[in-house]
C-alpha cells in the first residue's frame, strides 16, 4: 500500500503540477490528502494534481517518489486507472456519436435535443456511479456481447436504446418506491423515441427491456433482456480495483443516507444477488464475469474471510 507521486512538470495555472496517486486504494489515496490538507477539489478521479511547491512536503509525508512512468504503471496494474476516453472532456462526444449510430437516416436537428436531454439527465450532479461512464460501460458490454455470438434478435437497436434510459430517470431516493425511476425512465423512452421515427414495435421492446433493469431476471429464453442485463451488471465481474471505485461511486450516490442504513441496505442487495443462480443470463457473460463478480461480491459482504486478488 503505497501513496505516489511524480516529478513536477505538467504546466497548469502558472506552475507545474505533480500527480499524487495510490497503488492500491482510493480509500489510501484520500486519506493521504485529507491528512496532507489537499483541497478535495484537487482530486481528478483517479489522482490529485498537486503544486510543485508541496512536492518536498509531500514525499516528508511518506509519499514515495517515482517517474511519471513508473506512476503510470502502478496505477494501471492497481486497477485503478481511469481509461482517457471515459474522463469528462470526451465522454460526450464519445455518447454522442453512439447515439447518432442508432438514427443514421434521422438528422441532426431531430437527434440533437433528444441526446442533449439524455447526456444532461446522466450529467446530474448526484450521480456518481450512476452516470455517463456508467452508460458507456453498458454500451460496450452489448457491443462485447454481440461480438461473442450472443443473439438480441431483431432487437438490437432497442437494447441498446434501453442502456440509454434505463437510468435516465435516477432521483437516488430511498424513498421512492422500488422500481419507481425505472417505470418513469421506461416512460419516458415511450415518450421521446416516437420523435426519431422509431417504429411502435421498437419503443415498445425499448420500455419493457428498461422495465426489466427492476429486478434482472429475464426469462430463460428472453435474449435481448439477457444481454442487457448481463451488459448493466458486467461491473460486478471487474478487478479488484475497478470493483472498489464502483463500490466508493455507489456509497457516493447515497451519501445522505447513513452509514448503518446503508450497510443495512447494501448488504442485503449483495445477498440477494449471491443467490441468483447464474448471476449472467448469457454464455458470455457467465464464462467472462461469473466467478470474479461471486469472488467481488462474497469480498465484499465477508471482507475479514477473503483476500483481494487481481
Amino acid at each position: 500500500m503505497t501513496v505516489l507521486i511524480d516529478p513536477a512538470r505538467w504546466p497548469a495555472h502558472g506552475t507545474v503540477f505533480s500527480h499524487l496517486v495510490s497503488d492500491c486504494s482510493l480509500e489510501e489515496l484520500h486519506g493521504f490528502a485529507e491528512a496532507a490538507g489537499i483541497s478535495p477539489r484537487a482530486f481528478d478521479g483517479d489522482h490529485y494534481d498537486v503544486p510543485v511547491e508541496r512536492y518536498r512536503e509531500l514525499v516528508a509525508l511518506g509519499a514515495e517518489e517515482v517517474s511519471g512512468a513508473e506512476l503510470v504503471r502502478r496505477l494501471v496494474a492497481s486497477g485503478l486507472r481511469i481509461p482517457a476516453a471515459q474522463r469528462p472532456g470526451k465522454l460526450d462526444k464519445i455518447l454522442t456519436q453512439r447515439f447518432n449510430r442508432l438514427f443514421p437516416g434521422t438528422s441532426p436537428l431531430e437527434r440533437e435535443p433528444v441526446v442533449a436531454d439524455l447526456l444532461t439527465r446522466w450529467s446530474e450532479p448526484h450521480r456518481h456511479y450512476h452516470d455517463r461512464s456508467h452508460l458507456l460501460a453498458v454500451l460496450k458490454g452489448i457491443d462485447l456481447l454481440v461480438r461473442h455470438g450472443e443473439d438480441c434478435g431483431r432487437w438490437t437497436r432497442s437494447v441498446k436504446l434501453a442502456a440509454w434510459f434505463h437510468d435516465a430517470v435516477y432521483r437516488g431516493d430511498p424513498a421512492r418506491p422500488a422500481g419507481q425511476d425505472e417505470e418513469d425512465s421506461a416512460i419516458l423512452a415511450e415518450r421521446t423515441l416516437g420523435d426519431l421515427g422509431l417504429p411502435d414495435a421498437e419503443i415498445a421492446e425499448t420500455a419493457r427491456l428498461v422495465r426489466m433493469t427492476v429486478t434482472h431476471a429475464p426469462h430463460p429464453e428472453d435474449r435481448a433482456a439477457a444481454v442487457l442485463s448481463d451488459a448493466d451488471l458486467e461491473v460486478l465481474g471487474r478487478g479488484r480495483g475497478d470493483y472498489a471505485r464502483y463500490l466508493a461511486a455507489v456509497r457516493d450516490d447515497f451519501a445522505h443516507v447513513p452509514d448503518a442504513d446503508f450497510a443495512a441496505g447494501r448488504a442485503a442487495v449483495v445477498r440477494s444477488l449471491l443467490e441468483t443462480r447464474p448471476l449472467y443470463r448469457t454464455a458470455t457473460g457467465a464464462r467472462l464475469w461469473e466467478r470474479a463478480a461471486r469472488r467481488n461480491l462474497s469480498t465484499e459482504l465477508h471482507p475479514a474471510s477473503h483476500h483481494w486478488t487481481r
